[in-house]
């Protein structure tokens, strides 16, 4: 007989500085050992319901509790967070809110120096676990002087190192590269089978998190249950795409194509997806039919010459990078966490000053410039909200830059509106923004760099924390920018936004450039993912399977997608 370890019954939860419930009406069981995947748009709930499990609510964030939330029979609201915190493992989006010690090795210590283990045991586990995260080289360094995707690592290893019941993993995906994130879902598929935990993972990336079993996918919209299912139910149906969840890439090919999705085709995962002779030979009509290129203006605005930089003068970070940006292109940067591609957007915009080299903007060599002045030119917006963010209420940080500037206010509070109902703020634009979930701040920054409109916008990372929704609808705000001349970099762990909006990319390696050409080539080539800690696309397996090269198949799906856009428009 199964034993239920969490069990929700009529739940309802409101904090206290809203005026309607956050989770209504919640009833969900979850057996021991099952592996549940958590989906929403940001704000639907999701996080909160975690928060529910680990003790942040009601301990941390106050409000009013209807219904029954109990862990191993237990209610919460009778059990500490120290309690719970024996039950519960949790790693949370924000990587920067869970670290507690000054450097990585006594950050993944933490559990077992409050349970009083043997100073010996508790390195070989620490040393132990940093290495299956790939951190065993990092262990005297400082929290701040890692990247967003090695601090994700670290705070994964921090729970991995403790022995609980139940691990929660809230966007555990976030901040990672793709190679670096099909390693965190396998450790966390492999700790389940070992320990036959219970994990729960909340996360927008499904076809990452489906690279391992999971049983079921609960489906949150609003603050409800809207449906709870196997991958194979759920990814026949169109309940994903129609809530903003986005699907995997090999599904929405084959429904691109009009083929019929159904349980027995086993779409959970590539590796099971079963089709047909005849749906195989449906999606090469269809791919096809989809074989253009769209051409570029080949105007140079921005080029990097020979550029070289190191922190410590010792290691170089970026060691003779050269590349150029076109007017009006949408470029990607991508490679593994810790390869320079931050750092080079730092020398972009002047936060730092390349060692050798020269960066010019319209064929002028900007090193004089100071960061105001590139900021005119150059915009950015950093990976980690909480580095950006400096006013209180929504509506303020926004307008800060065009108040800065001096624009006049009745501007201002129209382009500030106008920006905030495109990234989906504008009916919070009120709220101070520590009411705000991460995925929330996120577009709340990059608001205040869109609203300003300079020549060049560079976004580290924008994808992080959103929803494919909202996601969607900043990505189609940008693409319409683009195609009025707006030139966008990106610098990204998102394969999925590289394939479907830029027109070219370069793969970064320990410094240097590896590859620099179409999105599409980059992953179907085994060389280049292995080399970048980047993974190959689904859509290189599905082409295999229906006889095409991987190369025009993808190129394939990226028209086919950018014509749907299109045509919403």
């Amino acid at each position: 007989m199964e034993e239920t370890i969490i069990e929700f019954k009529d739940f309802s939860f409101k904090y206290n500085a809203q005026k309607k419930p956050t989770l209504n009406n919640i009833n969900l069981k979850i057996n021991k050992g099952e592996k549940v995947l958590i989906v929403g748009l940001s704000g639907s709930g999701k996080s909160t319901l975690g928060n529910c499990l680990n003790g942040l609510i009601p301990f941390k964030y106050e409000g009013d509790i209807t219904g029954s939330c109990k862990i191993k029979g237990t209610e919460t609201r009778e059990l500490s967070i120290a309690e719970l915190s024996k039950s519960v493992g949790t790693v949370l989006q924000d990587s920067d809110g869970q670290f507690v010690g000054l450097n990585v090795g006594e950050d993944i210590a933490f559990a077992l120096e409050n349970d009083n283990v043997k100073l010996d045991v508790m390195k070989k586990q620490v040393k132990e676990i940093a290495t299956l995260v790939d951190m065993g080289d990092f262990l005297e360094q400082s929290p701040l002087e890692i990247s967003g995707g090695q601090k994700q690592r670290v705070a994964l290893a921090g729970v991995l190192v403790d022995d609980v019941d139940i691990l929660l993993f809230d966007e555990p995906l976030a901040n990672l590269d793709p190679a670096t994130g099909k390693t965190a879902i396998a450790l966390i598929d492999e700790l389940q089978k070992k320990t036959n935990s219970t994990v729960i993972i909340i996360e927008h990336r499904l076809e990452d998190v489906l690279y391992r079993h999971v049983d079921r996918i609960v489906l949150i919209s609003d603050g409800e249950i809207i449906l709870e299912d196997t991958p194979d139910n759920v990814l026949s149906s169109d309940v994903l795409i129609k809530h903003g969840i986005r699907e995997p890439l090999y599904v929405s090919a084959a429904k691109f194509a009009g083929v019929k999705i159904t349980p027995d085709m086993k779409p959970s995962s590539i590796d099971t997806f079963k089709l047909s002779k005849d749906d195989k030979d449906q999606i090469l009509t269809w791919a096809k039919s989809h074989m253009e290129i769209r051409k570029k203006d080949e105007t140079t605005l921005l080029e990097g010459k020979d550029l070289v930089f190191s922190y410590d003068e010792k290691k170089k970070v970026i060691n003779g990078i050269s590349f150029e940006v076109k007017k009006g292109e949408m470029f990607a940067i991508i490679g593994k966490n810790g390869a320079g591609k931050s750092t080079l957007s730092k020398l972009l915009v002047g936060f730092e000053r390349e060692d050798a080299g020269t960066i010019f903007l319209n064929g002028r060599d900007i090193k004089d410039d100071t960061i105001y002045e590139r900021g005119k030119e150059i915009g950015i917006v950093l990976q980690n909200p909480n580095q950006m963010i400096c006013n209180t209420f929504i509506f303020d940080e926004v307008a800060y830059g065009l108040k800065n500037a001096g624009v006049k206010d009745e501007e201002i509070k129209q382009r500030v509106e106008e920006t905030l109902k495109i990234c989906g703020l504008y009916e919070m634009r009120n709220w101070p923004i520590s009411a705000l979930s991460y995925g929330q701040k996120k577009r709340v920054t990059i608001a205040s760099i869109l609203v300003m409109r300079p020549k060049i916008i560079i976004l580290d990372e924008p994808t992080a924390g959103q929803d494919y929704r909202h996601y969607t609808e900043i990505m189609e705000f940008l693409e319409k920018l683009n195609e009025e001349g707006q030139t966008i970099i990106m610098i990204t762990h998102d394969m999925h936004l590289m394939l479907e909006y830029c027109d070219r990319c370069i793969t970064i390696v320990d410094g240097r450039i590896y590859f620099e050409g179409l999105p599409s080539s980059v992953l179907v080539n085994k060389e280049i993912t292995d080399k970048a800690n980047l993974k190959m696309t689904s859509l290189y397996d599905l082409a295999n399977m229906i006889g095409m090269e991987p190369n025009d198949f993808t190129q394939s799906y990226i028209n086919a997608e950018r014509s749907l856009r299109h045509a919403r428009d």
